[in-house]
């Protein structure tokens, strides 16, 4: 019924949503650097003083379907030195395969109109591991394998 109704337009279902990135930061689409070299113009300890022009992120974010009002989660720890609000990752140049998320999180289930979404992110309860994981990544060259979050020590230390 809901579906039907959505496709109908005569409810509208389809209005509020998981439209919202996981990562905002660093795309090209805020690319405002001199060379078009948005990851490094751009980093993630960079994110949480920018306003967005043309997106917003956030962990388990939703949004009506225009991006005029934005919910996500704000996570602390006890351990952080700033609140976990995005996903973090590294760029181009810190990591040895490119961009990439440093992150576990799933999206677990969701109904066609998005009445019912279930979501899960790993947060260790140990400090984040910020600077460890990029500067593992850093040190690698381009054939060995990332680094992933659980493989850091912080990440086997917390469970």
């Amino acid at each position: 019924m809901r579906i039907e109704e959505s496709r109908d337009r005569t409810a509208h279902w389809r209005r509020w949503g998981p439209y919202l990135s996981e990562r905002q930061w660093g795309t090209v689409r805020e690319d405002y650097s001199a060379d078009g070299a948005a990851w490094e113009h751009f980093p993630h300890d960079h994110a949480r003083s920018r306003a967005y022009r043309w997106g917003e992120d956030g962990l388990a974010g939703i949004s009506d379907n225009h991006q005029r009002l934005c919910f996500a989660l704000a996570l602390w720890n006890g351990r952080d030195p700033i609140l976990k609000e995005r996903l973090f990752g590294v760029t181009n140049r810190e990591g040895n395969h490119g961009e990439d998320v440093k992150e576990y999180y799933f999206y677990l289930d969701s109904t066609p109109t998005h009445a019912y979404l279930k979501y899960l992110y790993k947060y260790p309860q140990a400090a984040f591991p910020y600077r460890l994981l990029v500067e593992k990544n850093h040190r690698r060259g381009r054939r060995p394998a990332v680094t992933a979050r659980l493989a850091t020590r912080r990440d086997r230390q917390s469970g």
